[in-house]
């Protein structure tokens, strides 16, 4: 699938586990997402963020960037991926180091 056809797809795939689109780059081209209660966004784009974007933005703690041509399965592994991370990154969205619990920001 195209790549617009892969970011509308991931779109429709967080939508359905849960999450709930929180906002929208200006140009059209980044969505961010978040879990009700939960610490941290993930971001679904066509481009990576900048070093610049990383500093401002801390509350993104996980992406997941389509910049080519994706299969079905292939945008499901990504995206799969960028979940784990989302998870496992959370904790530390929210000052918790959730791997271990003793330490914390």
């Amino acid at each position: 699938m195209t790549p617009a056809a892969a970011l509308a797809r991931a779109r429709a795939l967080l939508l359905a586990e849960g999450f709930v689109e929180v906002g929208r780059g200006t140009r059209g081209e980044s969505f961010y997402f978040g879990l009700p209660a939960a610490a941290g966004q993930l971001r679904v784009a066509n481009h990576a963020r900048t070093p610049r974007q990383r500093l401002k933005h801390p509350e993104v703690v996980a992406s997941l960037v389509v910049a080519g041509p994706l299969s079905e399965a292939a945008l499901r592994e990504r995206l799969g991926a960028t979940l784990r991370d989302f998870r496992m990154r959370q904790g530390m969205a929210d000052g918790v180091d959730r791997a271990n619990p003793a330490t914390s920001r």
